[in-house]
């Protein structure tokens, strides 16, 4: 099931690969689209790729930045994707705040899903979406046996997540399966077990197809 596998010795090496791939797709998008659309991943993961990113080569004025999923908190609350986004990378680079289209989650997952979705309908599709995956095979916030997973919206709102905040909003399979291409990062000693059942068939909903696989797993 995991059409490009790229096993990694350590966390660094998923870190700069993968942010060497996204100099690459942000370089070939803007020379021919003149634009380049990005979904952020949350989680630590991504974090260290994202710190990578600060001295790259790439031309932030022709960037937008999405965000694959956020938790519905208050506005700059420590626990949302979008302050480790800032944290990590956004603050270090020359993009406009226009560029940075953040997800309302603290409207709720109802209202912030729909105006996401109205959002995301002024652009053809997203890029490059970066995901990660936790330890029960979820990616964004699409946890296995969620309804949000049959639901065809391009953002869907989610509730009674098994991870708190219950309440979140995720892009749905729609949204992520039009992008142009699609990162999967997986680290984490304690993401083997699912891993290795994805390997022997079993679905999650990391699974998505015609993505790019970096692990060290």
């Amino acid at each position: 099931m995991f059409e490009q596998l790229v096993h990694h010795e350590n966390n660094h090496s998923v870190a700069q690969t993968v942010a060497g791939r996204i100099i690459e797709t942000a370089s070939a998008s803007i020379n021919v689209r003149g634009v380049f659309h990005l979904a952020l991943a949350g989680g630590t993961t991504p974090r260290c790729c994202y710190e990578l990113l600060r001295d790259a080569d790439i031309d932030w004025h022709k960037v937008h930045i999405w965000f694959g999923d956020e938790r519905c908190l208050p506005i700059g609350d420590d626990e949302r994707n979008d302050v480790m986004a800032d944290a990590a990378l956004l603050t270090h680079v020359n993009i406009s705040a226009s560029q940075i289209h953040r997800m309302p989650a603290e409207l709720g997952p109802d209202q912030a899903a729909a105006a996401y979705a109205d959002l995301l309908a002024t652009i053809p599709c997203l890029d490059l979406v970066l995901c990660g995956m936790g330890e029960d095979g979820h990616t964004c916030s699409l946890f296995p046996n969620s309804p949000a997973l049959s639901d065809g919206r391009p953002v869907v709102p989610v509730f009674n997540s098994p991870k708190a905040p219950s309440e979140r909003v995720s892009l749905g399979y729609s949204a992520l399966n039009a992008a142009h291409e699609r990162i999967i990062m997986v680290t984490g000693e304690g993401k083997r077990e699912v891993f290795e059942r994805m390997s022997q068939g079993e679905s999650f909903p990391v699974m998505i197809a015609n993505s790019e696989w970096h692990s060290t797993l």
